[in-house]
């Protein structure tokens, strides 16, 4: 046993010792003499005179901190949350235009609990949402399982910030399954081009290689310019022969190149474009039912913006009837 497993052992072992019976101590010590191979009084020694060799946590001086207090928490958090998580310092600036929604819905705060949010700077937030924090990330998980087929016919491309011609797409798949991977989810498949930050979306059920090849012709025949080449991750809804096929067995064909495993900032243009056009609109909830895919595609498709637009119009017609 080395001198740091001992030292371990007899802080484990001297609270128990300590206060233990007289009969309870004579099995303590004969467990300690076996175990460490040592003579009883050198045991009897070390248990009455053992000091902890972990330095102890110095207690803060001062008065204990004003923000400490559940009342002045939950508000925070609340806010926070329903903020998307921002940073300290993003938090800090829309206190006072969430606050009153805050009170609407929760109803009034004592007036300490108001000033001391108005009041409160980002360190104290940061130091306050710490545990909270680890606890709620809103992270959607990631579902990429490497192709591994394909992927020495494939070519890596990493210079795809280069392109100036339109028609040279990155893509990706945003996964709409929540805190779990089990089981079947809506996925949106992400399309963005880099040259002229053209950008489409397609919703589908699960990531089968036939239903992401359906809406990545789909996206194709919308787009106003040729693909020309197509570069995607190493995800197995892309590395597969259909979609090889798809893009290489034509008049002309498309340059099929992905990203590096691992480095998700070969496709740094796509990864922005899943958090503004389909994170930042859709969360990170999941989304088990099929019947959503539909409604998600009249959505990307802006098929729904007539029946949405319409209650609108009508209302702006009573309005102006009246007048």
């Amino acid at each position: 046993m080395s001198p740091r497993s001992q030292k371990e052992y007899q802080e484990a072992v001297h609270l128990r010792y300590k206060n233990a019976s007289r009969h309870e101590k004579t099995a303590i010590l004969n467990e300690f003499c076996a175990t460490c191979g040592c003579h009883r009084k050198h045991a009897i020694r070390v248990l009455k005179r053992f000091k902890r060799f972990t330095k102890p946590k110095a207690k803060k001086k001062g008065k204990p901190s004003v923000y400490q207090n559940e009342a002045i928490l939950k508000p925070l958090k609340e806010i926070w949350l329903k903020a998307n998580l921002p940073c300290s310092k993003r938090l800090k600036t829309i206190l006072p235009l969430w606050l009153p929604g805050y009170v609407q819905l929760f109803g009034q705060l004592p007036t300490d609990v108001t000033n001391a949010l108005l009041k409160i700077s980002p360190p104290t937030i940061d130091r306050i949402l710490k545990p909270i924090r680890i606890q709620d990330t809103k992270r959607g998980r990631s579902t990429t399982k490497p192709g591994t087929l394909l992927r020495k016919k494939i070519p890596i491309k990493t210079n795809q910030g280069d392109e100036s011609r339109p028609g040279f797409p990155e893509a990706d798949t945003v996964a709409h399954c929540g805190k779990s991977i089990s089981g079947m989810s809506v996925n949106t498949v992400d399309f963005v081009d880099i040259a002229t930050g053209w950008s489409e979306q397609r919703a589908v059920w699960g990531k089968g290689k036939t239903g992401v090849l359906e809406q990545i012709k789909n996206i194709e025949k919308t787009l106003p310019f040729p693909i020309l080449g197509f570069d995607c991750d190493n995800g197995g809804e892309f590395l597969h022969y259909h979609l090889i096929r798809h893009f290489t067995e034509r008049k002309q064909p498309v340059q099929f190149t992905r990203s590096r495993a691992y480095h998700k900032d070969d496709n740094a243009h796509i990864e922005q474009k899943n958090w503004t056009h389909i994170r930042q609109w859709l969360g990170y909830d999941r989304l088990d039912n099929p019947r959503i895919v539909p409604l998600l595609n009249n959505l990307y498709t802006m098929e729904a913006l007539p029946q949405l637009l319409l209650p609108l119009s009508q209302t702006y017609r009573k309005r102006k009837n009246r007048i």
